[in-house]
């Protein structure tokens, strides 16, 4: 018991100290990053991979959001099927939306990718179950993905990027996006199965989802206020 509350408090500290680093910026691109793509010309596929990993890499809600879909998923199948369903939404809407320019509010957007948070962690809860509602998970990591794709997209759109080349840079920014969540996910995968063979994994387990829920609602009200103020 007393070790299984370590752990859970222990992951609540860090996702809290990571939070209050990324502020309400979870999706933002950094100004050293944005001057530099706003002068390119053509195509620079490796330059947009690079910032693509980069900002999954370094995007909180991105990785809670992950770490809450992988959390209960045992074989390596599983993992594969739900990190694709979620890869082809967010692939879609990204370079769909940005070819499109199909945006949305970002505060909006990234709203809704928080609250993507508290769902995952609602439904390893076993919340929905307990009210007798029954949703098909890939369908809804399939939802979310489209979300998380139209929050790269909305951010992109925000910059002054060249049209030429701008398919290709697209293409690389998501291969990029693919690659950076492939890291994480071998991390916090690996982590998990070291994790589940210890007996303080059931116990701490509701805790650990009561913070990602938790820190799902901290980034959707930051990003709430953040629309209200503007």
């Amino acid at each position: 018991m007393v070790e299984a509350r370590r752990s859970w408090r222990l992951l609540a500290a860090a996702l809290l100290v990571a939070l209050l680093g990324q502020g309400v910026l979870a999706h933002d691109i950094s100004e050293a990053n944005r001057a530099a793509i706003e002068q390119l010309d053509g195509p620079h596929f490796i330059v947009f991979l690079y910032l693509g990993a980069k900002h999954m890499v370094t995007g909180i809600d991105h990785v809670l959001y992950l770490v809450g879909v992988v959390f209960f998923l045992y074989r390596l199948r599983d993992v594969v099927l739900y990190v694709s369903m979620f890869a082809i939404g967010h692939s879609i809407s990204l370079i769909g939306g940005v070819l499109l320019g199909t945006g949305a509010n970002p505060y909006i957007v990234d709203a809704i990718i928080g609250f993507s948070i508290v769902y995952k962690a609602f439904e390893n809860l076993g919340g929905f179950a307990k009210l007798g509602i029954t949703i098909d998970s890939r369908l809804a990591v399939f939802a979310f993905g489209l979300a998380h794709g139209l929050g790269l997209a909305t951010k992109l759109m925000d910059l002054t990027v060249s049209r030429n080349g701008l398919l290709a840079n697209l293409i690389g920014f998501n291969v990029g996006v693919e690659f950076g969540q492939v890291l994480v996910l071998v991390v916090v995968v690996f982590l998990l199965n070291l994790w589940r063979s210890a007996p303080s994994f059931e116990k701490g387990a509701f805790g650990a989802n009561c913070v990602l829920f938790a820190a799902g609602l901290l980034l959707a009200g930051q990003q709430i206020a953040g629309y209200l103020a503007s």
